[in-house]
């Protein structure tokens, strides 16, 4: 009889050393592969990421929005020409070096909404430059090793009761759900800077055709701030993903500090996800951008 209790409760005991070593290596796994698709994600360009929703993008911006840019102009260039003739005592001192002006102005202005779409990329490429600048220094890789930390803890595992490796197998699933969760969160968040600059960038000829009055102007000035934001976005996230990996990396799963180190990577998780949802009101806040 006692030989068949040993035996159940070996069984036991193996399946939730099994299970336990199997939350955390999904754990650990989840951990590793969403800090690499950070990096890749953000090193992407807007057309890189999905060239159908760009090209959608792009013809919906000059084919719609350029047309009603192009009456914004029209109406504040009219507005403009009024004023700059009253402003001239009523044209008493009127002169007509004002027209010249304001014939330069407007093809200024018709040239850069035209072409808003070429200046919102080039935004984007040297705010891609960065990252890739950036990832030369910053070592994103938060590779965790759990082949060789397996036997160890294995080991340990075997030394405990079935009820603490109950309570075990409960933590460690709990924080393996948290972690997905967290994994989720951050691809959203990531998936949503995207969809942001799309959005930006389908809508950018209105602002871009306020440059061409300095009472308006302001509006085209702050979309630009906003935009470069999206891009300086990028480079945090990168910053962030690498003092991630660095603190990451220095956890040790071997021992007595297993239980420990579980607790802290699903903190540290917590911690990347919390800055990088806070790393666009960030960038906004430097450029000054709202």
């Amino acid at each position: 009889m006692d030989i068949i209790i040993e035996a159940i409760t070996q069984w036991i005991k193996d399946f939730l050393i099994e299970a336990i070593t199997g939350n955390l290596e999904d754990m650990f796994a989840d951990v590793n592969t969403k800090v690499a698709a950070i990096a890749g994600e953000v090193g992407k360009t807007p057309e890189q990421w999905n060239s159908g929703v760009f090209a959608m993008v792009r013809s919906l911006s000059q084919s719609v929005v350029v047309p009603i840019a192009g009456l914004v102009i029209a109406a504040i260039l009219s507005y403009e020409l009024i004023h700059m003739v009253i402003d001239r005592n009523n044209m008493h001192d009127f002169e007509t070096f004002i027209f010249f002006k304001w014939i330069i102005k407007a093809g200024i202005a018709a040239y850069v909404v035209n072409h808003t779409f070429d200046f919102i990329i080039a935004i984007f490429e040297v705010a891609q430059n960065m990252v890739q600048q950036s990832a030369g220094v910053i070592d994103a890789n938060a590779s965790i090793d759990m082949s060789s930390a397996l036997a160890s803890i294995t080991t340990e595992l075997e030394a405990k009761g079935i009820g603490a490796l109950f309570a075990l197998m409960l933590e460690t699933w709990v924080l393996s759900f948290a972690m997905t969760l967290m994994g989720a969160l951050i691809t959203i968040i990531l998936y949503g800077r995207m969809l942001e600059i799309y959005v930006y960038a389908s809508v950018g000829p209105l602002p871009f055709a306020t440059f061409a009055n300095r009472e308006w102007g302001n509006i085209g000035t702050n979309f630009v701030r906003g935009l470069t934001a999206l891009g300086l976005q990028g480079f945090l996230i990168m910053v962030i993903t690498g003092i991630y990996a660095i603190l990451v990396k220095s956890l040790s799963l071997s021992g007595s500090g297993l239980h420990e180190a579980v607790w802290t990577c699903a903190a540290y998780t917590a911690m990347l996800c919390f800055m990088i949802l806070k790393t666009g009101s960030i960038s906004k806040s430097i450029l000054h951008a709202h």
